[in-house]
């Protein structure tokens, strides 16, 4: 069975690891969350350590998808930093283990976001994917509104330039109840 947990920095720290390996595998099966292949898996964790303070500061939240005593996936939640967009944050690094795929991960982190969002207040989730990849079938099916594409926006893992799709859910967002 699968666990959807919210982390504090220093659980964080103790996952870094084993978050590196999670973001290593996933830019090594090509998907673009912001890195370059090869990944050292090192330098993945120094990244996620990284992230601590920012947890810690209420800037950032980030949840674990954990099945068994592995992590099968993860999600990052970013708020605006300044006053005039308070009501905002930014839906980052959603990644699933391709062997965990296909079993509704990739949803339940996104509604976990979703139902904290909501709860803290914050009306207006954004987040930006590689245009024409898998996750953008995810985004739609869950309600999420495209707003528009920018070319050549960020490189794949490959350093290969691609489109970038820019999606947004709104206030009134209701994700589904986790499972039982």
């Amino acid at each position: 069975m699968t666990e959807i947990v919210q982390v504090s920095g220093p659980e964080l720290v103790t996952y870094a690891d084993e978050l590196a390996a999670l973001l290593v595998e996933t830019v090594e099966g090509g998907s673009s969350v912001g890195f370059l292949a090869p990944l050292d898996r090192g330098a993945a964790a120094d990244w996620w350590r990284e992230r601590a303070a920012a947890v810690d500061a209420g800037r950032l939240q980030v949840w674990l998808a954990r099945d068994g005593e592995r992590i099968a996936g993860t999600v990052g939640l970013v708020r605006a930093p300044l006053p005039n967009a308070r009501h905002r944050a930014e839906v980052t690094k959603l990644m699933v283990r391709p062997s965990a795929r296909g079993r509704g991960l990739g949803r339940e982190l996104l509604d976990a976001v979703e139902r904290a969002a909501g709860a803290d207040g914050i009306t207006l989730l954004v987040l930006d994917t590689e245009s024409g990849g898998l996750a953008e079938g995810l985004y739609r099916s869950a309600g999420w509104t495209e707003c528009g594409s920018v070319p050549d926006y960020a490189a794949d893992p490959a350093g290969v330039l691609k489109p970038t799709t820019f999606y947004y859910k709104a206030a009134g967002f209701a994700p589904r109840e986790p499972r039982a």
